[in-house]
């Protein structure tokens, strides 16, 4: 049975961003980065523990909850569960996941 593939609001902002920063120098590139990020997210409903578990979670107790699958330079992390799968974020693999996340809560505030 496929699993159904759900995007946060978060995740979708964050493909656009790295997507509109590439696109000031090379919107071609932009666009294959975006079409490759979907593809792999939407291959989650048939393999939805494809990804490796996300090592700066090692320590705490969701480190099996969530993995990752890295696409280009992006991480793309996710929550697989019965039946479904949560796309939560998709951060710049050369930044500092900790850094990107508190990034991601003042840009709510």
């Amino acid at each position: 049975m496929k699993a159904r593939v759900f995007w946060t609001d978060s995740a979708r902002l964050d493909l656009y961003d790295a997507c509109e920063f590439i696109a000031g120098d090379d919107l071609a590139a932009a666009l294959k980065l975006s079409e490759q990020v979907e593809k792999a997210i939407a291959r989650l409903s048939i393999a939805p523990n494809r990804g490796r578990y996300v090592p700066e979670l090692d320590a705490t107790p969701v480190a099996t909850e969530y993995r990752e699958l890295i696409i280009r330079h992006l991480r793309v992390i996710y929550k697989p569960a019965p039946g479904v799968v949560w796309v939560h974020g998709i951060f710049d693999s050369r930044r500092d996941l900790e850094a990107a996340l508190m990034d991601r809560l003042l840009r709510k505030s």
